[in-house]
């Protein structure tokens, strides 16, 4: 049996085969008066009305009113964890810096602690319950990070639970090994031999169980230099794990040439963007990753997202779930703080949700677009005059359904 979606008011399509750049992001296709047909869980078809010929065994949904675009690829979330810190929440209120609250304890030294306490059974519950509530607000790929362990017992632990995720939920969920998030405690006066540990025991233990799609390193001051960013994913990359990078979060620290340099899928934050890395973006394949959430969470100076398409990069927006810095998994608030603050179109806003989003996963061929064969994992919108209604309504949940895989999730 087909199922059709009828009378859809505007179908946003993209054949895109390279990520989306300079005006190809402003220019959305929306097919208006449309049909979009699917079987066995992929698309098959889609058309104007005036084309559409409906067969005896369809079974079809009239979406009189609404738009359909492709469900939120959010690239970039460390949503296994195993509780909140709404404490430095506070603690930032009242004057501490992001390094400050770090310097005493918390940040994601306070993270590290509480999940090597926290049983696998007990990080998969939270979990899935965060994942859950993100799929009902239209994320349907998500890319996760370990990274609160430090340690190789609390790493796998980590990945293992999103192993889990990824065999219990029905959208493409993709592992990222970040044992290079800091400095665990037990190691301040030796790093060397942490990232030794790094290289020598878990990634190959982790390349061996296949527990990673993906290598990340968070290059900044304080963390992982950029020489130190480059050993560690080259080791990754020995080991079959693409490279990724926090980049450039809190201030100029050389996370961009090191992702370029490593050929990473992706290099993300990117506040502190020189005219040199605009050059360097534009001129190679790893994706810009914006966080808004955290960018906002935390008051720092906003990445030059305009400049960053304008000079020709591959923009992609993610949201950084994570206690610390962006306590939300909400793609439609990134989307409206893209518009806002970042001064992008809705267009590019969306694209940078959506097609690049699933370039930043290496995730293209099954998502990110409404194109034939690809996964039929789509939104269909609340009733609404304009697309332009996603951003403008500031974060609200513009979703009427979800359907995952051609189900309605």
């Amino acid at each position: 049996m087909f199922l059709v979606i009828t009378n859809i008011k505007g179908l946003l399509i993209s054949g895109a085969e390279k990520p989306l750049r300079k005006k190809e992001m402003s220019h959305a296709v929306w097919l208006e008066d449309a049909w979009l047909r699917v079987m066995f869980g992929k698309i098959t078809g889609f058309g104007k009305m005036n084309d559409f010929v409906a067969d005896e065994d369809d079974e079809v949904i009239d979406a009189a009113g609404s738009f359909v675009l492709p469900c939120w690829c959010d690239s970039h979330t460390h949503l296994v964890f195993a509780a909140w810190r709404e404490k430095e929440f506070e603690d930032r209120i009242s004057g501490l810096t992001y390094e400050q609250i770090a310097a005493r304890g918390g940040g994601i030294l306070n993270s590290v602690q509480k999940l090597r306490k926290a049983s696998s059974n007990e990080l998969y519950d939270v979990a899935a319950e965060r994942l859950d509530e993100m799929i009902r607000q239209g994320t349907g790929a998500v890319e996760i990070k370990s990274g609160y362990g430090l340690s190789l017992e609390s790493e796998l632990k980590m990945l293992r639970v999103i192993q889990t995720l990824k065999s219990r939920f029905p959208i493409p969920v993709k592992a990222t090994f970040l044992g290079a998030h800091a400095i665990p405690e037990e190691f301040k006066k030796d790093r060397r031999k942490y990232i030794q540990l790094l290289k020598q025991e878990m990634i190959p233990a982790i390349a061996e169980e296949k527990l990673a799609d993906f290598c990340d390193v968070f290059c900044e001051q304080n963390y992982f230099t950029k020489d130190e960013t480059i050993e560690i994913l080259d080791c990754a990359a020995h080991h079959g794990m693409k490279p990724k990078v926090h980049a450039n979060q809190l201030s100029h620290s050389g996370g961009i040439e090191a992702g370029i340099q490593c050929k990473a899928i992706s290099v993300d934050h990117l506040e502190y963007t020189s005219e040199s890395d605009l050059k360097l973006l534009a001129k190679h394949d790893t994706i810009a990753t914006l966080l808004p959430g955290a960018a906002y969470f935390l008051n720092l100076p906003l990445p030059p997202a305009r400049k960053m398409i304008d000079a020709g990069a591959a923009v992609a927006v993610a949201t950084d779930f994570n206690p610390g810095s962006s306590p939300t998994g909400n793609m439609n608030l990134m989307i409206f703080m893209l518009c806002i603050q970042y001064g992008l179109t809705p267009s590019e806003a969306l694209h940078a949700a959506t097609i690049n989003g699933a370039f930043a996963m290496d995730i293209q061929k099954e998502c990110g677009s409404i194109a034939i064969g690809k996964n039929a994992s789509f939104i269909i919108t609340k009733k609404m005059d304009s697309p332009a209604f996603i951003p403008y309504s500031m974060g609200s949940n513009p979703v009427e359904k979800i359907y995952i895989n051609g189900k309605v999730y």
